[in-house]
Order: structure tokens, then C-alpha cells, then sequence
């Protein structure tokens, strides 16, 4: 991507910016001899600063130890045997509040949301003559992300605290929490703010009005069900999610890329089909400071400079399960089985055969293979989307089997059945929760998706999100690759009953001792 000089930005966020590393459970922005406000003095200051909000050290820690452990191996799609008690934890549901995985994703998200902070306010408070349109433009892009934060915690802690002004909490650093349904008010407003303010195109790789619209829909199908436990969803939300998915799916000019395998290829980064995906650069090398990814590639051989490969997750025998033989394009994508042949992994040295079970998404191979000498192991120039049109044709088809046990709809079954065809997989012709479902899981395994898409489900219908959960084989597997017959394993550690409170994570102990007030009912943010 070509605006994002993530050298430059880095730097620049030190000098103004910076958001430091401390132990409390908000990051807090330093004190700067140099003010913000005399930064933005131009719109392209302000396109560079927003920039930055894309990857880099911002979204690192999210990133590289929250994003596949709570998306993947909470849900039950991927297991990682070796790596401590807090993997072993995510997989049998024994999670603790002094889960290091957890504070991680709780502090990681914080981070972002923190820097998104700092840039809305240092935009609003500049004294340069700009445009109301540049700035609010501006605003529009980090509010975006902002959401896109806060999206994932709160569906993932409910309660949680609202924080505008990270420069407030040098005064009162102690804050509650606030209501769940306050939190998803705050992302809608962020959303539909960037959605009337972010162009309709822009550079490779920016959000647009189209990428707000598009979580628009994703936001408002899950407040849908929030509340709603006898199994009815709120209809005016779920025809808002049906609106603004159509609205992308008509208007925006997204298209899926027609290779299910090309979603994961660098030479197809920021493709038509992606709305939002995080931007990574070989300049952020060191330690989480960049896309991490690759280090759960299965071997030396297929990394950059044949070092750091610590070792793939394993998928579950439930996902394994998931995938249909004819499903054969998503499960070689998305993992590997014994026999399995890569010819764009170590293209050079003949390609890869697998040897044992493991995840194949965002395993992309070595330097050469991806044509950059500079790409190491802990710099994968991966832009994973968070946000693809397949997923708002999904929603859209949701939306409108809303409350029906089942649906023949043609606009349904039309978009639908594109993800399908497009992974070489046969239409189906009715469409129902337990389809859906299934679709999403195996559409975007290893993405970081499926723990949201049960806890969606949770909100209305929380025992059949339990009894998903409660008959899930969640064991790794040996595969034969002669007879093709895979043999589960015994579990890692003994697996706890799930229950309705497993789908609401714990707060990290060591964020209660700095802010006891996390520990008090939850209080209103709007008054």
C-alpha cells in the first residue's frame, strides 16, 4: 500500500502520540512537549496519521496472540497442544481471570481504540485552516476503526468501558463498566458516522462509506438478538442489517475474488472482495511490532530466512468434520492434511507436502515466494481482511430468514449460494440457522470468526449455542493419508461443561486490581 510509510507513521506517533505500555488496563497517551493540535496542519498530515491506524504496533498484540486463540481456538476450530496452560484453558473452557491470552486481547483492543482516541481529538482541536469535509473524513476513518475495536470487545466481554478521551483518565484513571446494549449504541454511532463521512473510493487498502456500511450490517444483525433469549430477534434491527447489506452488496462495487485460494494470497491483497483488512509492512519487524502470523507455520522450510516457525495449530476433528469432500477447496485453504501438496509454498524448492495436520490461512510461504527479500517470519506482508463481501452476502441471507424457521427466498438463496459456488460447492435450495451457520464456519475458519458468530447466536437462542459448544469434538487428530480416515485423539486437558456464561469472558484479574470499579454494576454511558 503505498500511503502507508509505516517507518514515518511509527515515528510520528512517538513524537506526538505516543500510547504507552504501562500495566494499567488502559494505555494512556503521554504528555508531549510538541501538541497535537499543531500537528494536522494538512490534509495530508492527517491522511498519514490515520494511516498508522491500520497495523503496525497499534494492532500487533490483537493480531498475533488474541485474534486466532479467542476466534478459533475458543470456538473449537483449532487446538494448540503446546504453548501453556492458556491454550490449553481456551480449549476447555478452564479459562481464568489470569489468562495472559485474555489481557492480552482485552489490553491489545484497548490500544487501538486508545490511538484512534488521540488522532479523533488531535484532529477536532488543530487550528489549521482545513476543510470541515478533510477533517471529518479524517475523524470518519479512525471512528471506523474505533468501532471496529470496540466490536470485538464487547462481544466478547459485554460489559465493558467506553473511552473517548484517553487523556481524561490522567485525571481519573478509574472508570466503570458501562451496559452492554450503551456499547453497541457506540459503535453504530461511530459506524454511521464513517459511513456518511468516508468516500465512497479511496486508496488500496483505506476504509470506505462501504466498509462502514458493511459493519453496519454485521453490528446491527448481532443486536438483533441481544436480549432476545426466547428465540425471537428484534425485527427492526435485522431490517436494518438486510438494508445496509444490500445496500453493499448493489451499490459498492465489491465483487468476490473468483479463487477462494487467492483471498490469502499476497499478490492479492486488498482484492475487490476486502472491506477492511489490517495493513503490514516488512518495516514493522521486530517483536510484535508486525504480522506475527507466519509463526504458526508447520515447518522452517516454507518461512522467510527458514527461521521462527514455531509450530501450526492443530484444527479440531469437529472442524475436520465440518468439510464435506466436495468442501475440498475451503478445508485445503483453510488446513492441512497429511499429503496435501502446496506448489506456492517454497515454490522454488518444489513446493510443500504436509506432514501432519495443521492451519494452512496465512501460512503464505517464504521471501521468494512472495517476491520481498525483507519479509521475515515476524513481518508477513498478509493484509488479513476482518471484513469481506462473502461475509455481507451471509449476513444479508441471515437477515432475511430473520425469525422464519426456514427461508426459499431468491435474493437469499442468490447470495448465498455465490459463496458456495465459489468454493465448488453445490447450491442448496433452503436455507435455515443451522446452514448458516455451518456456512460461516466453514467459509471463514481460522479467520477469527466463529467464538462471534456462537456468541450471535447466544443472545437468542443460548441453548442451542450450548449445546454446539457441549458436542463439539474438540481433540486433535492422526491422518492416514493412504485411507484417507482420520482417528481423533484424546483431549488436551479435561473440558469443562459450557454453559451459558461461557460465552461472556472474564475480566484479566490484574485489570480489576488497577480499576476496581471493574468490579461494580455496570453504569449508564449515555445520560
Amino acid at each position: 500500500m503505498k500511503y502507508l510509510q509505516f517507518k514515518k507513521i511509527c515515528v510520528l506517533f512517538a513524537v506526538f502520540f505516543v500510547v504507552s505500555c504501562s500495566d494499567d488496563f488502559l494505555d494512556r497517551p503521554s504528555l508531549s512537549e510538541i501538541s497535537p493540535e499543531n500537528f494536522y496542519q494538512t490534509k495530508e498530515q492527517m491522511r498519514l496519521a490515520t494511516a498508522g491506524l491500520y497495523g503496525g504496533r497499534i494492532w500487533a498484540q490483537w493480531n498475533n496472540d488474541a485474534y486466532i486463540p479467542i476466534g478459533d481456538i475458543l470456538s473449537g476450530n483449532l487446538i494448540l497442544p503446546y504453548g501453556g496452560e492458556d491454550l490449553v484453558q481456551l480449549n476447555t473452557f478452564t479459562l481464568s481471570g489470569t489468562n495472559n491470552r485474555l489481557l492480552i486481547c482485552w489490553k491489545g483492543l484497548y490500544i487501538v481504540v486508545a490511538h484512534c482516541n488521540v488522532t479523533i481529538k488531535g484532529i477536532q482541536n488543530t487550528k489549521a485552516a482545513l476543510s470541515e469535509k478533510d477533517k471529518n473524513a479524517a475523524i470518519a476513518e479512525a471512528r471506523f476503526i474505533r468501532a471496529m475495536a470496540y466490536y470485538q470487545l464487547v462481544m466478547a466481554w459485554g460489559e465493558i468501558p467506553i473511552i473517548e478521551d484517553n487523556f481524561s483518565l490522567i485525571q481519573a484513571p478509574l472508570v466503570n463498566k458501562n451496559k452492554v446494549a450503551d456499547g453497541y449504541r457506540f459503535i453504530t454511532e461511530d459506524l454511521i458516522f464513517a459511513a456518511e463521512n468516508l468516500p465512497k473510493t479511496d486508496e488500496k487498502g483505506r476504509a470506505t462509506s462501504w466498509s462502514a456500511k458493511g459493519m453496519l450490517s454485521k453490528v446491527y444483525l448481532t443486536m438483533s438478538g441481544l436480549g432476545q433469549q426466547g428465540g425471537a430477534r428484534n425485527q427492526e434491527y435485522l431490517d436494518k442489517a438486510k438494508s445496509y447489506a444490500k445496500d453493499v452488496i448493489e451499490n459498492s462495487g465489491a465483487v468476490l475474488l473468483p479463487s477462494y485460494k487467492d483471498l490469502f494470497r499476497t499478490q492479492f491483497n486488498d482484492s475487490p472482495e476486502s472491506l477492511f483488512a489490517l495493513q503490514w509492512s516488512t518495516t514493522n519487524g521486530g517483536w510484535n511490532e508486525g504480522n506475527q502470523l507466519l509463526t504458526y507455520s508447520p515447518s522452517n522450510d516454507i518461512v522467510p530466512q527458514k527461521s521462527f516457525a514455531f509450530g501450526s495449530a492443530d484444527p479440531s476433528y469437529d472442524l475436520y468434520l465440518a468439510y464435506t469432500r466436495q468442501d475440498s477447496i475451503r478445508r485445503k485453504v483453510s488446513i492441512m492434511l497429511p499429503g496435501d501438496h502446496y506448489a506456492e509454498l517454497n515454490a522454488a524448492g518444489g513446493g510443500y507436502t504436509c506432514t501432519r495436520p495443521g492451519m494452512k490461512k496465512h501460512i503464505i510461504g517464504n521471501e521468494i515466494d512472495n517476491n520481498n527479500s525483507a519479509m521475515t517470519t515476524l513481518s508477513s506482508i498478509e493484509h488479513n481482511s476482518l471484513l469481506r463481501l462473502a461475509d455481507i452476502y451471509l449476513i444479508y441471507a441471515e437477515a432475511i430468514l430473520g425469525n422464519n424457521g426456514s427461508t426459499s427466498d431468491a435474493n437469499a438463496l442468490m447470495y448465498f449460494n455465490k459463496v458456495r459456488e465459489r468454493a465448488g460447492v453445490d447450491p442448496v435450495t433452503v436455507l435455515n440457522t443451522d446452514v448458516i451457520l455451518h456456512e460461516r464456519r466453514v467459509e471463514f475458519a481460522c479467520e477469527g470468526q466463529y467464538w462471534f458468530d456462537l456468541i450471535r447466536l447466544s443472545y437468542y437462542n443460548p441453548v442451542k449455542a450450548v449445546e454446539l459448544l457441549s458436542n463439539q469434538k474438540r481433540v486433535t487428530f492422526d491422518y492416514d493419508k493412504a485411507t484417507e480416515v482420520a482417528t481423533p485423539k484424546d483431549p488436551i486437558g479435561i473440558i469443562s461443561p459450557a454453559t451459558f456464561g461461557t460465552f461472556t469472558l472474564q475480566l484479566p484479574a490484574s485489570e480489576i486490581i488497577a480499576n476496581p470499579k471493574l468490579n461494580q454494576p455496570s453504569v449508564s454511558y449515555y445520560k
